[in-house]
């Protein structure tokens, strides 16, 4: 048995269920459908793929390396965080009113399109998961954690190729597990989840932090 590999386990599991961007922006696009929820879930794996193939690469190395690059993706990151979070608590300030259409009132404003509310329904897919991949790929701080992680768990004398490449594996199909049960629970609650009082709150709270840990980036970024 690998303890190694097991203590690894663990510790990623830890690291993705941890609340945090991710996090919110999955439980936002929930919050819309259960399709736009999955895809950002998905989303979210991609850009942790990026980073796992990053460090694998050593290319991690480099942009941590290098403050210019290192500060670009730090202001990048903390710019689409404020934008992600500016929109959900303009969400939260326009009231019901101002809320999106369920998909059985659309159909009923435009009945027999269905053309038309496939291609939309692609549309919001499609921006669920770009939200999900760049929310995770932008997150500055994720290649110097995996810049320190991983070297950790490849054993002396062990070949490190294969073992990182195992160990970024791990993290990404836990990902791939993590974010989309988040995203099929929210959808399960849904009728209680949308209910306007509730669902205020939720764009509130999620835009809040969103909105937080974007300001935090450029925070250290403006204090580096």
């Amino acid at each position: 048995m690998d303890g190694q590999l097991i203590t690894f386990t663990g510790v990623a599991a830890g690291m993705v269920a941890m609340p945090g961007a991710d996090f919110a922006v999955v439980v936002r696009n929930a919050l819309g459908s259960r399709r736009a929820g999955v895809a950002c879930a998905v989303g979210v794996a991609g850009g942790l793929l990026v980073h796992t193939a990053l460090a694998v690469a050593g290319l991690a190395a480099v942009l941590v390396a290098v403050p210019v690059l290192f500060g670009a993706v730090q202001v990048l990151g903390g710019a689409y965080l404020l934008y992600l979070g500016g929109r959900a608590l303009l969400a939260v300030v326009r009231g019901p009113a101002d809320a999106a259409p369920t998909a059985d009132e659309d159909a009923a404003a435009r009945p027999g399109d269905e053309a038309a509310e496939q291609q939309e329904a692609r549309t919001g897919v499609g921006r669920s998961l770009r939200q999900g991949f760049l929310t995770n790929a932008l997150n500055p701080k994720a290649p110097v954690l995996f810049l320190s992680l991983l070297p950790q768990f490849v054993p002396e004398g062990q070949p490190a190729l294969p073992r990182t490449l195992l160990l970024a594996t791990i993290v990404v199909a836990m990902a791939l597990v993590w974010f989309p049960a988040v995203a099929l629970l929210v959808d399960r609650l849904g009728n209680w989840l949308r209910r306007p009082r509730v669902t205020r709150a939720l764009e509130a709270t999620t835009g809040a932090l969103l909105t937080t840990l974007g300001g935090v980036l450029l925070v250290e970024v403006a204090l580096a």
